[in-house]
């Protein structure tokens, strides 16, 4: 209990959620750990924000090991070297979420791309007109972290390129990098919906592959702790 109060994600959600301090602020974190180490998962692709999740993982993992034996895998967090922390298009100091009641602070998936245009062009920027990252332009810092996430470019080289530039075709640069970057993505989504026999095949033999790995885990942990063998 000590250790899921001091995560970040709780202290934050309980202070802004007062009156609704669920289970599921405690049950989301120890979830998570059991989605990673029940797979033997050693590579876990995260965001910024979820560092601390994972490291909770990687404890409960070690104390499991250290006292019945080795068992599960420690896992490590892979954190893209730009994009890790994608922070609110109106709130550039607070995270990007897709359970902001403020729908122009987030890009979704599926957004049309005159809706992410839109979204991107409200953006909150910084008071001058360089455009440029530091802690000092925490709006343009996320615009530049985007479109670097999206086209594969260094801030430095961004920052070169929109040198002179204004905020006007800065931010319209930006809206069509995540435009660019989602259409493909956006374009096989609707081509899925639309064979669902596909689909729920694809949903099957994945269910099978992952309960033959979860089951292995299982087996392995109930014998380390000592519970009989469970028929399945």
């Amino acid at each position: 209990m000590g250790e899921l109060n001091r995560m970040t994600q709780f202290k934050d959600k309980a202070t802004k959620y007062a009156d609704n301090i669920n289970a599921g602020l405690y049950t989301y974190p120890v979830l998570m750990a059991a989605d990673i180490l029940l797979y033997q998962t050693d590579l876990v692709p995260v965001g910024e924000d979820q560092r601390q999740h994972l490291e909770i993982t990687r404890d409960i993992a070690g104390r499991f090991n250290g006292i019945y034996g080795e068992t599960f895998k420690i896992p490590e967090a892979y954190i893209g070297k730009v994009g890790a922390r994608i922070m609110s298009l109106q709130e550039p100091t607070k995270k990007m979420s897709k359970s902001d009641e403020n729908k122009n602070n987030t890009i979704l998936l599926m957004d049309e791309p005159a809706v992410i245009m839109n979204k991107v062009k409200r953006a909150m920027t910084d008071s001058g007109s360089e455009i440029r990252h530091g802690e000092d332009k925490p709006g343009i810092s996320n615009l530049l972290n985007i479109y670097c996430a999206c086209t594969g470019k260094t801030i430095v080289e961004a920052e070169k390129e929109f040198d002179g530039a204004g905020y006007g075709a800065f931010k319209t640069a930006v809206g069509e990098a995540v435009v660019a970057e989602l259409e493909p993505v956006q374009k096989r989504v609707k081509e899925l919906e639309k064979n669902k026999d596909y689909l729920d095949q694809v949903i099957k033999n994945g269910a099978e592959r992952a309960g033959k790995l979860a089951a292995r885990t299982l087996t392995k942990v109930q014998k380390r702790v000592g519970f009989p063998p469970v028929i399945r």
